[in-house]
């Protein structure tokens, strides 16, 4: 891992200090501080600051870099909550591994210009070529505000390909057998070097070996939110695998680090409508960590997920992620239901 060791190290930092920040404004979040954008999931005052936070240490660190995010006008609205919350983040003691070349550390506040424009980074518009990151500060926002499963996300992406993914999940039990235990972990994959999962502050590093997946053992993850996923679709196609046990159901891309780690056999996500379009943030760190951990990750063709379209995967045909084991069975089902719903049009 050695040409990626000191960006392994430095993504892992940024989401550590994005997810202590955002569990902080968690323990302290006031209702008349959450915004929302319009028919889109809520906006939290949690969202802003740690994405300025990811964006502001990889800028330091990488300024060369693109973003490819969730940049918003209405961050302005709450600048001055933005500015304090994320310099909180950004000055906090240095933890393992941490460098105060990355512009963290005691004494490194940011000016409010330099945060904001932080945010507003992440307006970069994908494409086949050159390095860029993806950032989602709060993924999945409805589950973050329900105390529920969500995360904190970073990728690295080259000519189209994810080379590198960072996931926090603040409410993931460190142990699935014992979830009453200890919560909390990261999750990091680097292309050709593996997965691993770490406790939150980045140290015991364990690797991640998706099992082989057989029918007899086969469930289900899908969304909470029946308009991210069809409920409808993955039932039919449980019913013609013959699982009758009932689907688990989870926010963000904490789905697919249950995956990683043998959580779960398969995540299926098929479209809710012809216009949909999947968000390149929502899916890239989540795919190198599941493949790193000898699983995989295609659309319901069967052909791999295309990063090299802009911000969305373009023509979204659903997401398939499971261990291989039982990969051919699962996609002849997929391919079987959808061939039930055309008819039935």
């Amino acid at each position: 891992m050695s040409s990626f060791s000191a960006l392994h190290s430095l993504a892992v930092a940024a989401v550590r200090r994005a997810y202590q920040l955002t569990s902080s404004v968690f323990n302290r979040l006031v209702k008349n501080e959450t915004l929302t954008k319009g028919d889109k999931p809520p906006v939290t005052v949690g969202d802003y600051p740690a994405e300025a936070v990811i964006s502001s240490i990889l800028h330091h660190a990488f300024p060369g870099d693109p973003i490819v995010g969730e940049e918003d006008e209405e961050a302005k609205l709450l600048s001055d909550r933005i500015i304090g919350l994320a310099n909180e983040a950004l000055t906090a003691e240095l933890g393992l591994r941490d460098s105060t070349t990355w512009g963290i550390g005691p004494g490194q506040v940011k000016s409010a210009e330099g945060l904001l424009d932080a945010i507003d980074r992440g307006s970069h518009p994908g494409g086949r070529d050159g390095r860029m990151r993806t950032i989602d500060p709060i993924d999945e926002v409805k589950g973050f505000l329900r105390g529920e499963q969500h995360a904190v996300c970073l990728s690295l992406i080259i000519d189209a390909k994810v080379q590198l993914g960072v996931i926090g999940c603040p409410n993931l039990p460190v142990d699935p057998a014992a979830p009453e235990t200890r919560i909390g972990c990261v999750f990091t994959a680097v292309r050709g070097h593996g997965a691993q999962q770490l406790t939150l502050n980045g140290s015991n590093p364990t690797p991640l070996i998706n099992p082989q997946t057989t029918p007899e053992t086969l469930n289900f993850l899908e969304s909470v939110e029946a308009a991210h996923s069809s409920h409808s679709f993955n039932d039919c196609v449980l019913s013609i695998l013959n699982i009758t046990r009932p689907p688990t159901r989870m926010d963000s891309q904490a789905k697919y680090c249950c995956l990683a780690r043998g959580k779960g056999g398969t995540y299926l996500r098929m479209p809710t409508g012809v216009a949909y379009r999947e968000k390149i943030w929502d899916h890239a760190p989540g795919q190198v960590l599941v493949e790193e951990a000898g699983g995989v990750v295609t659309d319901s063709r069967g052909e791999p997920l295309d990063f090299g379209l802009g911000r969305t995967l373009g023509e979204y045909f659903g997401v398939i992620a499971m261990g291989k084991g039982a990969y051919s069975l699962v996609l002849a089902a997929v391919r079987e239901a959808l061939n039930e719903t055309k008819a039935k049009v």
